[in-house]
Protein backbone atom coordinates (compact mmCIF):
# COMPACT_ATOMS: atom_id res chain seq x y z
CA UNK A 1 0.00 0.00 0.00
CA UNK A 2 1.05 3.48 -1.19
CA UNK A 3 -0.42 6.27 0.68
CA UNK A 4 -3.93 6.11 0.26
CA UNK A 5 -3.68 3.76 -3.01
CA UNK A 6 -3.93 -0.26 -3.22
CA UNK A 7 -1.63 -1.71 -5.56
CA UNK A 8 -2.49 -4.95 -6.96
CA UNK A 9 -0.43 -7.21 -8.95
CA UNK A 10 -2.28 -8.61 -11.91
CA UNK A 11 -1.34 -10.74 -14.51
CA UNK A 12 1.19 -10.04 -17.27
CA UNK A 13 -1.40 -10.84 -20.61
CA UNK A 14 0.90 -9.50 -22.96
CA UNK A 15 2.45 -13.38 -22.41
CA UNK A 16 -0.72 -14.80 -23.49
CA UNK A 17 -0.11 -16.16 -27.25
CA UNK A 18 2.79 -14.76 -27.38
CA UNK A 19 5.06 -16.64 -30.06
CA UNK A 20 7.82 -18.92 -28.17
CA UNK A 21 10.90 -17.20 -29.92
CA UNK A 22 9.78 -13.40 -29.40
CA UNK A 23 11.61 -11.56 -27.12
CA UNK A 24 10.14 -10.18 -24.25
CA UNK A 25 8.88 -6.79 -23.71
CA UNK A 26 10.89 -4.59 -21.43
CA UNK A 27 9.45 -3.72 -18.01
CA UNK A 28 9.54 -0.42 -16.16
CA UNK A 29 11.72 -0.82 -13.33
CA UNK A 30 11.06 -0.13 -9.66
CA UNK A 31 13.32 3.43 -9.92
CA UNK A 32 11.46 4.11 -13.47
CA UNK A 33 8.31 3.81 -11.55
CA UNK A 34 9.25 6.24 -8.68
CA UNK A 35 11.02 8.32 -11.22
CA UNK A 36 7.86 8.92 -12.99
CA UNK A 37 5.41 8.91 -9.65
CA UNK A 38 8.65 11.98 -8.34
CA UNK A 39 7.59 13.58 -11.93
CA UNK A 40 3.62 13.75 -11.74
CA UNK A 41 3.44 14.25 -7.85
CA UNK A 42 1.79 17.66 -7.90
CA UNK A 43 4.16 20.77 -6.04
CA UNK A 44 3.24 22.61 -3.43
CA UNK A 45 2.45 26.27 -4.89
CA UNK A 46 -1.75 27.00 -5.94
CA UNK A 47 -2.29 29.35 -8.93
CA UNK A 48 -6.13 30.72 -9.55
CA UNK A 49 -6.50 30.44 -13.34
CA UNK A 50 -9.40 32.15 -14.89
CA UNK A 51 -9.81 30.29 -18.99
CA UNK A 52 -12.62 32.38 -21.13
CA UNK A 53 -13.66 31.92 -24.47
CA UNK A 54 -14.74 35.27 -26.08
CA UNK A 55 -16.93 35.60 -28.91
CA UNK A 56 -15.13 37.58 -32.50
CA UNK A 57 -18.22 40.33 -32.22
CA UNK A 58 -18.07 43.07 -30.83
CA UNK A 59 -14.57 43.64 -31.84
CA UNK A 60 -13.48 45.84 -28.43
CA UNK A 61 -15.02 42.89 -26.18
CA UNK A 62 -11.36 41.20 -26.70
CA UNK A 63 -9.44 44.45 -25.61
CA UNK A 64 -12.20 45.23 -23.10
CA UNK A 65 -11.80 42.00 -20.92
CA UNK A 66 -7.71 41.79 -21.98
CA UNK A 67 -7.79 45.47 -19.95
CA UNK A 68 -9.65 44.40 -17.16
CA UNK A 69 -7.59 41.57 -16.94
CA UNK A 70 -3.97 43.65 -16.49
CA UNK A 71 -5.82 46.04 -14.16
CA UNK A 72 -6.12 43.34 -11.52
CA UNK A 73 -2.13 41.58 -12.27
CA UNK A 74 -3.54 38.88 -14.21
CA UNK A 75 -0.86 37.77 -16.68
CA UNK A 76 -1.39 34.91 -19.45
CA UNK A 77 0.15 31.70 -19.55
CA UNK A 78 -1.59 30.24 -22.88
CA UNK A 79 -4.23 31.83 -25.02
CA UNK A 80 -6.94 32.40 -23.09
CA UNK A 81 -5.58 31.28 -19.80
CA UNK A 82 -4.80 34.01 -16.96
CA UNK A 83 -3.18 33.19 -13.78
CA UNK A 84 -3.11 34.96 -10.39
CA UNK A 85 -2.24 34.45 -6.84
CA UNK A 86 -4.87 32.37 -4.93
CA UNK A 87 -5.84 35.13 -2.65
CA UNK A 88 -9.85 35.81 -1.62
CA UNK A 89 -8.95 39.47 -3.45
CA UNK A 90 -7.58 37.46 -6.66
CA UNK A 91 -10.51 34.97 -6.74
CA UNK A 92 -13.43 38.25 -6.35
CA UNK A 93 -11.45 39.81 -9.27
CA UNK A 94 -11.76 36.83 -11.42
CA UNK A 95 -15.50 36.27 -10.45
CA UNK A 96 -16.54 40.01 -11.39
CA UNK A 97 -14.61 39.51 -14.76
CA UNK A 98 -16.38 36.09 -15.38
CA UNK A 99 -19.33 37.66 -14.83
CA UNK A 100 -18.70 40.26 -17.69
CA UNK A 101 -17.64 37.70 -20.08
CA UNK A 102 -20.77 35.86 -19.81
CA UNK A 103 -23.15 39.09 -20.14
CA UNK A 104 -21.21 39.79 -22.90
CA UNK A 105 -22.08 36.04 -24.73
CA UNK A 106 -18.76 34.61 -23.81
CA UNK A 107 -18.00 31.62 -21.38
CA UNK A 108 -15.39 31.80 -18.87
CA UNK A 109 -14.52 29.55 -15.09
CA UNK A 110 -11.90 29.66 -12.41
CA UNK A 111 -10.00 27.23 -11.23
CA UNK A 112 -7.30 26.40 -8.79
CA UNK A 113 -4.71 24.74 -9.88
CA UNK A 114 -0.95 23.36 -9.61
CA UNK A 115 2.06 23.17 -12.33
CA UNK A 116 2.89 19.65 -13.04
CA UNK A 117 4.96 17.55 -15.54
CA UNK A 118 7.49 19.29 -18.07
CA UNK A 119 6.74 22.55 -19.10
CA UNK A 120 6.01 25.90 -17.15
CA UNK A 121 7.50 26.08 -13.83
CA UNK A 122 6.48 28.39 -10.93
CA UNK A 123 9.35 30.22 -11.01
CA UNK A 124 8.83 31.24 -14.51
CA UNK A 125 5.23 32.56 -13.75
CA UNK A 126 6.68 34.43 -11.16
CA UNK A 127 9.12 36.10 -13.69
CA UNK A 128 6.07 36.49 -15.56
CA UNK A 129 4.65 38.80 -13.15
CA UNK A 130 7.74 40.67 -12.37
CA UNK A 131 8.32 41.17 -16.19
CA UNK A 132 4.60 42.49 -16.88
CA UNK A 133 5.79 44.78 -13.34
CA UNK A 134 8.66 45.90 -14.53
CA UNK A 135 7.74 48.18 -17.60
CA UNK A 136 5.55 50.30 -15.38
CA UNK A 137 8.16 50.74 -12.48
CA UNK A 138 10.90 51.52 -14.75
CA UNK A 139 8.59 54.36 -16.68
CA UNK A 140 7.66 55.70 -12.94
CA UNK A 141 11.26 56.06 -11.60
CA UNK A 142 12.36 57.92 -14.27
CA UNK A 143 9.99 60.02 -14.21
CA UNK A 144 10.51 60.22 -10.15
CA UNK A 145 14.45 60.56 -10.63
CA UNK A 146 13.76 63.83 -13.20
CA UNK A 147 11.45 64.77 -10.41
CA UNK A 148 14.05 64.35 -7.52
CA UNK A 149 16.40 66.13 -9.79
CA UNK A 150 13.54 69.39 -9.63
CA UNK A 151 13.54 69.12 -6.18
CA UNK A 152 16.78 69.38 -5.35
CA UNK A 153 17.38 72.71 -7.73
CA UNK A 154 14.17 74.74 -6.54
CA UNK A 155 12.61 75.70 -3.24
CA UNK A 156 8.65 75.58 -4.66
CA UNK A 157 7.19 73.19 -2.01
CA UNK A 158 3.65 73.82 -3.64
CA UNK A 159 4.76 73.70 -7.07
CA UNK A 160 6.23 69.88 -7.09
CA UNK A 161 3.85 68.37 -4.45
CA UNK A 162 0.89 67.74 -7.19
CA UNK A 163 3.34 66.04 -9.04
CA UNK A 164 4.97 64.00 -6.56
CA UNK A 165 1.14 63.29 -5.49
CA UNK A 166 0.67 61.68 -9.19
CA UNK A 167 3.69 59.74 -9.21
CA UNK A 168 2.87 57.90 -5.57
CA UNK A 169 -1.04 57.41 -7.34
CA UNK A 170 0.61 55.83 -10.09
CA UNK A 171 3.24 54.00 -7.79
CA UNK A 172 0.42 52.38 -5.33
CA UNK A 173 -1.47 51.48 -8.28
CA UNK A 174 1.07 48.75 -9.52
CA UNK A 175 2.43 47.86 -5.92
CA UNK A 176 -0.73 46.68 -5.55
CA UNK A 177 -0.54 43.84 -7.98
CA UNK A 178 2.89 43.84 -7.35
CA UNK A 179 2.42 40.31 -5.63
CA UNK A 180 6.27 39.05 -6.14
CA UNK A 181 8.40 42.06 -5.39
CA UNK A 182 9.49 43.13 -8.87
CA UNK A 183 12.98 44.23 -9.66
CA UNK A 184 12.68 48.43 -9.43
CA UNK A 185 9.57 48.38 -6.73
CA UNK A 186 11.74 49.33 -3.84
CA UNK A 187 14.32 51.66 -5.79
CA UNK A 188 11.06 53.51 -7.32
CA UNK A 189 9.66 53.60 -3.07
CA UNK A 190 12.92 54.84 -2.31
CA UNK A 191 13.28 57.56 -4.91
CA UNK A 192 9.18 58.96 -3.73
CA UNK A 193 10.92 59.15 -0.05
CA UNK A 194 13.38 61.00 -1.18
CA UNK A 195 11.42 63.56 -3.56
CA UNK A 196 9.42 63.92 0.16
CA UNK A 197 12.17 64.60 1.99
CA UNK A 198 13.87 66.60 0.05
CA UNK A 199 10.88 69.20 -0.61
CA UNK A 200 9.90 69.32 2.55
CA UNK A 201 14.06 69.84 3.30
CA UNK A 202 13.65 67.03 6.05
CA UNK A 203 15.94 64.11 6.19
CA UNK A 204 15.39 60.90 6.79
CA UNK A 205 14.62 58.97 10.25
CA UNK A 206 18.05 57.27 11.08
CA UNK A 207 17.98 53.96 11.60
CA UNK A 208 19.72 52.14 14.25
CA UNK A 209 18.68 54.55 17.01
CA UNK A 210 17.06 52.08 19.31
CA UNK A 211 15.45 54.49 20.89
CA UNK A 212 13.30 54.22 23.57
CA UNK A 213 9.73 54.59 22.96
CA UNK A 214 6.58 55.10 25.54
CA UNK A 215 2.59 55.07 24.14
CA UNK A 216 3.53 56.48 20.47
CA UNK A 217 0.33 56.13 18.42
CA UNK A 218 1.33 53.59 15.68
CA UNK A 219 -0.40 53.44 12.11
CA UNK A 220 -0.75 50.82 9.60
CA UNK A 221 -2.88 49.71 6.58
CA UNK A 222 -5.74 48.11 7.99
CA UNK A 223 -6.76 44.32 7.04
CA UNK A 224 -3.45 43.58 8.54
CA UNK A 225 -1.63 39.76 8.27
CA UNK A 226 1.66 37.83 8.97
CA UNK A 227 3.79 40.79 8.84
CA UNK A 228 1.97 43.87 10.50
CA UNK A 229 0.48 41.07 13.51
CA UNK A 230 4.20 40.38 13.99
CA UNK A 231 5.26 43.83 13.63
CA UNK A 232 2.69 44.71 16.10
CA UNK A 233 3.16 42.04 18.56
CA UNK A 234 7.16 42.69 18.47
CA UNK A 235 6.01 46.82 18.68
CA UNK A 236 4.00 45.99 21.96
CA UNK A 237 6.40 43.54 23.87
CA UNK A 238 9.45 44.80 22.85
CA UNK A 239 9.33 48.49 21.74
CA UNK A 240 6.68 50.57 23.46
CA UNK A 241 5.46 49.91 26.82
CA UNK A 242 1.92 51.39 25.91
CA UNK A 243 1.45 51.50 22.10
CA UNK A 244 -1.81 53.02 20.44
CA UNK A 245 -2.76 51.31 16.85
CA UNK A 246 -4.52 53.10 14.39
CA UNK A 247 -5.39 51.23 11.00
CA UNK A 248 -6.19 52.97 8.46
CA UNK A 249 -7.22 53.24 4.92
CA UNK A 250 -3.75 53.87 3.25
CA UNK A 251 -5.55 56.09 0.14
CA UNK A 252 -7.39 58.24 2.38
CA UNK A 253 -4.92 58.72 5.66
CA UNK A 254 -3.23 62.33 6.06
CA UNK A 255 -0.44 61.37 8.65
CA UNK A 256 -0.37 63.73 11.97
CA UNK A 257 2.74 64.78 13.61
CA UNK A 258 4.28 61.99 16.07
CA UNK A 259 2.58 59.58 14.85
CA UNK A 260 5.09 56.69 14.02
CA UNK A 261 4.25 54.29 10.71
CA UNK A 262 4.75 50.88 10.00
CA UNK A 263 4.58 48.52 6.68
CA UNK A 264 2.98 51.36 4.48
CA UNK A 265 4.48 53.75 1.71
CA UNK A 266 6.60 56.73 3.64
CA UNK A 267 6.59 54.88 6.61
CA UNK A 268 9.23 55.31 9.11
CA UNK A 269 9.58 51.82 9.86
CA UNK A 270 8.89 49.43 6.66
CA UNK A 271 10.61 47.29 3.89
CA UNK A 272 14.12 47.95 3.32
CA UNK A 273 15.65 45.71 0.34
CA UNK A 274 14.58 42.90 1.03
CA UNK A 275 14.27 42.78 4.48
CA UNK A 276 10.59 42.85 5.42
CA UNK A 277 8.77 45.38 8.35
CA UNK A 278 9.01 42.62 11.05
CA UNK A 279 12.97 42.60 10.36
CA UNK A 280 13.53 46.27 9.76
CA UNK A 281 12.20 47.05 13.39
CA UNK A 282 13.90 44.17 14.70
CA UNK A 283 17.15 45.66 13.47
CA UNK A 284 16.18 49.02 15.16
CA UNK A 285 15.66 48.03 18.14
CA UNK A 286 16.37 44.42 19.65
CA UNK A 287 19.33 42.94 16.87
CA UNK A 288 20.84 40.44 19.58
CA UNK A 289 17.54 38.55 20.04
CA UNK A 290 18.30 35.14 18.86
CA UNK A 291 14.92 33.60 18.99
CA UNK A 292 13.53 36.98 17.41
CA UNK A 293 16.05 36.54 14.33
CA UNK A 294 14.08 32.72 14.32
CA UNK A 295 10.71 34.20 13.66
CA UNK A 296 12.03 37.24 11.53
CA UNK A 297 13.00 34.45 9.01
CA UNK A 298 9.78 33.12 9.06
CA UNK A 299 7.51 36.11 8.84
CA UNK A 300 10.07 36.76 5.78
CA UNK A 301 9.63 33.97 4.07
CA UNK A 302 5.58 33.87 4.38
CA UNK A 303 5.42 37.74 3.96
CA UNK A 304 7.90 38.20 0.84
CA UNK A 305 7.08 34.68 -0.87
CA UNK A 306 10.61 34.85 -1.85
CA UNK A 307 11.66 31.37 0.16
CA UNK A 308 14.80 33.46 1.02
CA UNK A 309 16.03 31.25 4.27
CA UNK A 310 13.69 28.70 3.06
CA UNK A 311 11.50 27.80 6.67
CA UNK A 312 9.92 24.87 7.85
CA UNK A 313 7.20 26.95 9.96
CA UNK A 314 6.37 29.29 7.18
CA UNK A 315 3.51 27.43 5.76
CA UNK A 316 2.48 26.77 8.94
CA UNK A 317 2.45 30.54 10.38
CA UNK A 318 1.00 30.99 6.94
CA UNK A 319 -2.08 28.97 7.35
CA UNK A 320 -2.60 29.74 11.64
CA UNK A 321 -2.93 33.84 10.23
CA UNK A 322 -5.41 33.13 7.31
CA UNK A 323 -7.50 31.06 10.45
CA UNK A 324 -7.05 34.58 12.33
CA UNK A 325 -7.71 37.25 9.98
CA UNK A 326 -10.99 34.59 8.61
CA UNK A 327 -12.16 34.23 12.39
CA UNK A 328 -11.08 38.55 13.30
CA UNK A 329 -12.58 40.74 11.20
CA UNK A 330 -11.38 43.36 13.14
CA UNK A 331 -7.86 44.74 13.07
CA UNK A 332 -7.59 45.09 16.62
CA UNK A 333 -8.98 41.37 17.30
CA UNK A 334 -6.23 40.17 15.05
CA UNK A 335 -3.84 41.95 16.74
CA UNK A 336 -5.14 40.46 19.95
CA UNK A 337 -4.93 36.87 18.60
CA UNK A 338 -1.74 36.84 16.57
CA UNK A 339 -0.12 38.01 19.91
CA UNK A 340 -0.66 34.76 21.53
CA UNK A 341 0.55 33.13 18.35
CA UNK A 342 3.87 34.86 18.73
CA UNK A 343 3.94 34.51 22.13
CA UNK A 344 4.03 31.47 21.74
CA UNK A 345 6.62 31.42 19.07
CA UNK A 346 9.01 32.93 21.24
CA UNK A 347 8.65 30.56 23.92
CA UNK A 348 9.00 27.42 21.13
CA UNK A 349 12.73 29.07 20.28
CA UNK A 350 13.95 30.03 23.93
CA UNK A 351 12.91 33.36 23.80
CA UNK A 352 13.01 35.24 27.01
CA UNK A 353 9.19 35.29 29.30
Amino acid sequence: MRGDTVVIPMPDRSAVNRPRDAKPVPRATDRDQADSSARLAPPSTRWLLLIHQIPPKPDYLRVKIGRRLARVGAVPIKNSVYVLPPTNEAYEDFQWIVREIAESGGEAFISEASLVGEGLTDDEVRARFNAARAGTYRAILADARALLKAARQTTAEQKLEPELAKLRRRYETVNAIDFFAAPDGATTAEVLRNIHHTIHRQQPAPTGSGRAIDGATWVTRRDIHVDRIASAWLIRRFVDRRPRFRFVDAKRYAHATGELRFDMFEAEYTHVGDACTFETLMNEFVSDDSALREIAEIVHDVDCKDAKFRRDEAPGLARMITGIAHLCPRDEDRTERGAMLFDDLYAAFGGKP
